[in-house]
């Protein structure tokens, strides 16, 4: 799919390509443009070329965790008002609450309702 300067553009953080495959394909069919990221650094060198409008994030990403990753982000003032949902199959409440305490707009347990996920990306771009 060729990009469209106006399409609204996803970062997937995720070590797992298999998601990242249904999720683009999803996403890119509503028309989102979707820029992909398996870790932390390919991550924040995709943000560093162009900012995201939304951030879906795996907390459970090698070597740094997507936790770190979050609070990485929220520190930095270029960085710290890109809306994240967190999509991840730790689905304890201290987890999700801490997710939340950072400003994710969502926390989405996987396996992933792709009805519910895309509603929650229509609603936040």
């Amino acid at each position: 799919m060729v990009a469209k300067t106006n399409q609204p553009r996803i970062l997937l953080v995720d070590d797992s390509t298999t998601n990242i495959a249904l999720l683009e394909a999803v996403l890119e069919d509503k028309g989102y443009q979707i820029i992909k990221a398996q870790n932390v650094q390919d991550a924040f060198l995709s943000i560093r070329r162009k900012t995201p409008d939304l951030i879906l994030l795996d907390l459970l990403i090698p070597k740094t965790s997507g936790f770190d990753f979050f609070e990485q982000l929220r520190k930095d003032e270029k960085t710290s008002n890109i809306p994240v949902i967190v999509i991840s199959a730790l689905s304890d409440k201290e987890i999700e609450s801490k997710a939340m305490e950072l400003g994710a707009v969502d926390f989405i347990n996987k396996p992933v309702d792709i009805q519910y996920l895309v509603k929650r990306v229509e609603s936040v771009l």
